[in-house]
This record gives structure tokens, C-alpha cells and sequence, in this order.
């Protein structure tokens, strides 16, 4: 087609109104007019309501996923909240847990210690408090290490007893500690009494260290479970009547003419930590015997010396009565 027959018009929509000028003020005019309406006469009131009330679904909608941000923050802090006093108080738990424990020991402790009091003075020989240090490093012995040597008077052979019973016996000294066999080692061994049957009889430790057991012990002898043994003092070392072990298993065989006795010792060594070691008795006994003897020494030697001042005053008085009757025959005389 030829350029010339081209219609040169603009479309409808390419159509130039009103300049853009007259539309801003014309725009102008009525938003002004409108502000000034709805200040004074409040004609977009309702308008304005029903597009609030429109509009509120889409703004609760809008919302939700802000709302649920701030839920999930506050849940989050919560439960971290929850999580921290959970982890105090567990703390604290643990604290009064401790404290508590300690109290226990230290009140089990106190009660120890009182029994040991209480059972001092009712022995007939001297003793010396110590302390459990700690156990001795063989694994092929039951022995412990106490805080009492040669220097707090510890001698070698010294039974040792807390306040359930005899523990051991002292086998090394040393300046200031002393090592100490229990029962239930496997070289140990005690003569023991039978407090129901009064039969004598000598324990051993086993050799598993495990307890302790009566050896070559005839198969009809009057043994049962649950009899007490305490020392018999027949070796001179041990008091008699101390509580030792109590008998756990008796076991008698067809094929054995020795029954099979097991003990199971009162004192636990493994719970044991005051102790009270005593002097053996012979040692105690010797001693009460010096004692004795220089204490008789003393009487004589005091009686000796009273009769001497005696004599001696008495020779005195013989003088003076000698001097007057002196006196006076030699002023009878012309």
C-alpha cells in the first residue's frame, strides 16, 4: 500500500486530553476538597469502616505468619528459660546432694567415733587412737597402713580393733605409721572361744581373702551357723572376749573327717577407718607386773624409811631422858 493512503490519525488510545498539568491540579482540588469534607462533615466515615471491615480477614491472614514468628520466638525463649532453671535446680539438687552426703558420713563418722569412746575405757589395756591412711598396694595381701608408729608407742604384734570388732594385728612399724594384717589375709590367723560351746579353735585367713575359716575342725564337733567367736587371750596377745567373726557356712562331708567352717568377720575392714590399737597382752602384763613389783619396792623402801625416823626419834627421846636423868642426879648430888 502506498504511503500517501496511510490514515494519519492517532488511535483512540494515543488521543491527548487534558494536559497533565490540569489533571495534577484538578486531582489536588478534590483530594483537598475530600480532606476538608471528611475533617468537617466526616463523609468517609462509613466508607472507611466498611473497608476496615473488608479488609480485616486479609490483614488477620497477612498476619498469621508474623503472629506465628513471635509464638515460635517466645516458645523458643521459654523453653531455653525453662531449660536454665531446669539445669539450677538440678545444680542446686546436686549441691544439697553433696552436702547431704557429707552430713551422713560425718554423723556416721561421729557415731563411730563415739562407740570407740565408749569402748575405751572398758578395756582392761592401754590403747592408741589412730586412722585408716590407706590400703596397702600388694594384691596379695589384706593390709592396711595406719597414722601411729614407734613414736606414738606402736609395737609390733599390737592387735587392732574398731568399734565392731578385732580388724588385726600390727606386723610393721615404722617412725610414724604402721602396717597393719587384717583378719583376712591369708597368712593371718587368731585362736578364737566359741561364746555358745566354749570350744577352742584357731581361724585362718582364706586364701581368696574373702573371710576367714576354722581349720581341722572334726566333722561331729558342735558348730552352727550364726555362733559367735571372740578371742580366747590363750595367745597373749589378743584381750579375751573381743567379738571376731560369726560363723556363715558349715559344711560337713562323708568323705572328710574335718568339716568345713566358714567365717565371716564382724569388723568389715573395708569400712573401717578409726581404730583403736591395743598393747598385746604379755607386754601388758609384764608391765603390770614392773608396775607392781616397783610399786612394792616403793612400799618397802617408804616403810624402811619410816622405821628409820622412828628409830631415830625414838633414840632421841632416850638421849633427852638420859640428859634429864643426867641433870638431875648431878644436882641431887652435895
Amino acid at each position: 500500500m502506498p504511503l500517501g493512503t496511510l490514515d494519519r490519525s492517532p488511535p483512540p488510545f494515543f488521543r491527548q486530553g487534558p494536559s497533565a498539568l490540569t489533571k495534577l491540579a484538578l486531582c489536588s482540588a478534590l483530594a483537598l476538597l475530600l480532606m476538608v469534607a471528611d475533617a468537617r462533615f466526616k463523609l468517609m466515615q462509613p466508607a472507611r469502616a466498611a473497608l476496615a471491615l473488608v479488609l480485616h480477614p486479609v490483614q488477620r491472614l497477612l498476619l498469621t505468619p508474623v503472629d506465628a514468628w513471635d509464638r515460635a520466638a517466645d516458645y523458643l525463649r521459654g523453653a531455653q528459660r525453662a531449660m536454665a532453671a531446669e539445669d539450677l535446680a538440678r545444680r542446686q539438687l546436686a549441691a544439697q546432694a553433696e552436702r547431704l552426703s557429707r552430713a551422713e558420713a560425718l554423723q556416721a563418722e561421729n557415731d563411730r567415733l563415739r562407740k570407740l569412746l565408749a569402748l575405751q575405757p572398758a578395756l582392761t589395756v592401754p590403747a592408741i587412737t589412730a586412722e585408716v591412711l590407706f590400703e596397702a598396694p600388694d594384691p596379695f595381701s589384706r593390709r592396711v597402713v595406719i597414722d601411729r608408729g614407734a613414736t606414738q608407742g606402736v609395737a609390733a604384734g599390737s592387735p587392732v580393733i574398731n568399734e565392731a570388732g578385732v580388724l588385726g594385728q600390727v606386723t610393721r612399724v615404722y617412725p610414724l605409721s604402721s602396717e597393719v594384717t587384717l583378719l583376712t589375709d591369708k597368712d593371718a590367723a587368731i585362736p578364737l572361744l566359741n561364746a555358745r560351746t566354749q570350744m577352742r579353735n584357731a581361724a585362718a585367713g582364706r586364701a581368696d581373702g574373702s573371710g576367714m575359716e576354722l581349720r581341722f575342725l572334726a566333722a561331729n564337733a558342735d558348730v552352727k551357723v550364726g555362733d559367735l567367736m571372740t578371742t580366747s587371750g590363750l595367745d597373749g596377745v589378743y584381750p579375751p572376749g573381743l567379738p571376731v567373726a560369726k560363723v556363715a557356712l558349715v559344711e560337713r562331708r562323708g568323705d572328710s573327717s574335718f568339716a568345713q567352717v566358714q567365717l565371716a568377720p564382724i569388723a568389715q575392714p573395708d569400712s573401717a577407718r578409726h581404730v583403736l590399737v591395743l598393747q598385746p597382752m604379755d607386754r601388758h602384763v609384764a608391765a603390770r607386773k614392773e608396775a607392781e613389783a616397783a610399786a612394792a619396792a616403793a612400799a618397802a623402801s617408804a616403810a624402811e624409811t619410816k622405821a628409820a625416823l622412828r628409830a631415830a626419834k625414838k633414840a632421841e627421846r632416850a638421849e633427852k631422858a638420859a640428859e634429864k636423868a643426867a641433870a638431875k642426879a648431878s644436882g641431887a648430888t652435895p
